[in-house]
């Protein structure tokens, strides 16, 4: 299947296909619902994608320290190289040694996608390094600009729109849904790093601070307090999604059946988090595999129906 897409996508060069190819064993370990959602674009716009995912996960990886044991000024160290890398590579010069960056590198060139998107991730992927909680919704947001709305921005050139002007505020709003789905799902494993993506005031409106979320997870034990303010980061997480809904009809038909699986199975997870009953501190929220498969399916009956549409216009010329 990747010889398939990367023959469909006209990437000729051996060590382009291997720097593509390592893209997509990232995507496909590290991002399940993400992978999945993507097997419904057209195969030609596949290793785009993930070549943008496998960046944004290798600079992830950095700062996360996946591999144990590395300082904070060694983790700073290693993200100046990988944009130093990135910089030369977007210049044309493009390192053998690094093929995720040659990868991200290539999709850039080939889709114009804007070289500040990737200045404004790798700020936002450097303040990790620092801030482990944001005092205020609107602080976070600053942070999630460069964390999140610009991968929905970086997507966009790939996934194709009549009026990209118009459909990017809500591409922009999708990848910041995504990622506060997230931030709730993975609020215990973010503790345990030392982070707290929800926003403090929120916390602090239903009574939780660190210290109560820092008990609840060392014991075990549950509180009404951090269930409602958990239920309170549900409610403001799918408002962005109903930001973001109209953004999909904006897309390249073909492209649409990808972004409303993406768009139903996150909130999915979210529907998940809800039925364990916010017990996302002691363990994670998984969409079951029969719902995962069932939206799946309906993805694939919209592709063959866009595809077919596509043919019939194309066919009457039109």
């Amino acid at each position: 299947m990747t010889r398939r897409e990367l023959d469909a996508a006209g990437i000729t060069d051996p060590a382009l296909r291997a720097a593509y190819d390592r893209c997509r064993r990232l995507n496909a370990r590290h991002g399940r619902t993400y992978f999945l959602a993507t097997r419904l674009l057209p195969p030609a716009r596949r290793p785009a994608v993930h070549a943008l995912y496998g960046f944004a996960r290798w600079a992830d990886d950095i700062v996360d320290d996946l591999g144990g044991g590395a300082t904070r000024e060694q983790r700073a160290a290693a993200l100046t190289g990988l944009e130093q890398r990135l910089r030369q590579a977007l210049a044309g010069r493009p390192p053998a040694q690094d093929p995720v960056v040659r990868a991200v590198a290539d999709t850039a060139a080939r889709y114009a996608v804007d070289g500040a998107h990737f200045t404004d991730f790798l700020r936002s992927m450097r303040s990790d390094l620092t801030v482990t909680d944001y005092a205020t919704y609107g602080d976070l947001r600053r942070y999630m600009h460069g964390s999140a709305a610009v991968i929905g921005l970086q997507m966009l050139p790939v996934l194709g729109a009549a009026d990209r002007e118009l459909a990017a505020p809500r591409a922009a709003a999708l990848g910041v849904a995504f990622q506060l789905t997230n931030f709730l799902r993975d609020v215990g494993e973010d503790l345990d790093r030392g982070r707290i993506y929800l926003p403090a005031d929120l916390l602090a409106a239903h009574g939780v601070d660190r210290p109560l979320l820092l008990w609840s997870r060392r014991t075990g034990r549950h509180d009404p307090r951090i269930t409602a303010a958990l239920r309170a980061a549900e409610d403001l997480t799918r408002s962005v999604y109903r930001e973001a809904a109209p953004g999909i009809a904006l897309l390249d038909p073909v492209a649409r059946p990808c972004i409303r699986t993406a768009y139903v199975l996150y909130q999915g997870i979210l529907d998940a988090v809800a039925a364990c009953g916010y017990a996302v501190l002691h363990r994670r929220a998984v969409v079951p595999r029969r719902r995962r498969a069932a939206v799946a399916a309906d993805g694939l009956a919209r592709v063959a129906a866009a595809r077919a549409r596509a043919r019939l216009t194309g066919a009457m010329g039109g």
